[in-house]
């Protein structure tokens, strides 16, 4: 009971803090009209007091992760920072609340316990941004052979490599790596030479397949080699590296299976085989 009552006091108290903030929060020049999380209007509420915080390195670094982790155009320096700073506030709240009502603790132990769970507050949308990178970077790392195909076959058609980069992506199957090839390609209409915006996407994708071919197309263009062995022989090397993935997984597999069949699958099968043997040997003692 008593830590149900903490649980519905403390949602009660965020709620209400919620209300309270969210009429002054859209009032601010940069709230919109869309769907958006819950906590938002608090992000919108602390932006202006975050951008005099803002350093040249958070801005450089949004503007290297924010494209690799998929993070829309809302998300500028001084936002981003509202957030963290949100997770800092609220981790250390709960925690130092949390540790606070054991009542063994003591004071000094509570308030530390609070800032080790407001740094890591802190520091968990960086791990999550990073984390949602890693996520996005194998998934294009699994279109890249067929992409590479489709580009093949149009390059080999007699289209030119900026209109074959264009009917790949409008014509590939849906995916994260359409979508940022697609956003790389409607640069050339704004003027941006296709050197440059090949290698925006390589950077904003950060995949590894991705840089080796943009390099080759580089190579190629100022070489003038033929384009249509070497975009077969990156898929076939593209295809081929997916499948060494594949097979390392599949040999880290029982590894990764070992720690919890130990801990959890060995115990039980002990129990149920010597319970038994248990029975039998106390009922022969009585």
């Amino acid at each position: 009971m008593f830590w149900s009552g903490l649980v519905m006091a403390a949602l009660a108290l965020g709620l209400g803090l919620w209300l309270l903030g969210r009429p002054w929060a859209r009032s601010g020049p940069a709230a919109r009209g869309t769907a958006l999380p819950l906590w938002w209007p608090w992000v919108l509420a602390l932006e202006p007091w975050c951008r005099s915080l803002v350093t040249w390195k958070m801005r450089l670094y949004l503007r290297r992760w924010a494209p690799r982790a998929g993070l829309d155009d809302r998300w500028n320096p001084a936002r981003w920072l509202a957030a963290r700073l949100l997770c800092m506030l609220a981790a250390g709240a709960l925690a130092t609340l949390s540790l606070f009502s054991l009542g063994s603790m003591s004071g000094a132990w509570a308030v530390a316990g609070g800032l080790a769970a407001a740094s890591a507050g802190y520091f968990w949308p960086e791990w999550r941004m990073r984390r949602q990178a890693a996520q996005r970077r194998l998934a294009m790392q699994r279109d890249l052979p067929f992409m590479l195909d489709l580009l093949n076959l149009c390059v080999e058609a007699g289209q030119g490599l900026s209109v074959a980069l264009r009917q790949v992506a409008g014509q590939a199957p849906e995916g994260l790596l359409r979508d940022s090839l697609f956003a790389a390609v409607s640069l050339e209409r704004t003027g941006v030479h296709r050197a440059e915006w090949l290698q925006r996407w390589a950077d904003d994708t950060d995949v590894p397949g991705v840089r080796n071919l943009v390099f080759a197309l580089h190579q190629a263009d100022r070489l003038g080699m033929s384009l249509g062995p070497l975009l077969r022989a990156q898929a076939e090397r593209q295809r081929s590296e997916r499948f060494q993935r594949a097979e390392k997984l599949a040999l880290e597999a029982p590894v990764k299976m070992l720690f919890p069949m130990a801990l959890c699958i060995f115990p039980c099968t002990f129990v149920v085989i010597a319970f038994p043997v248990i029975v039998k040997f106390l009922g022969l003692g009585a």
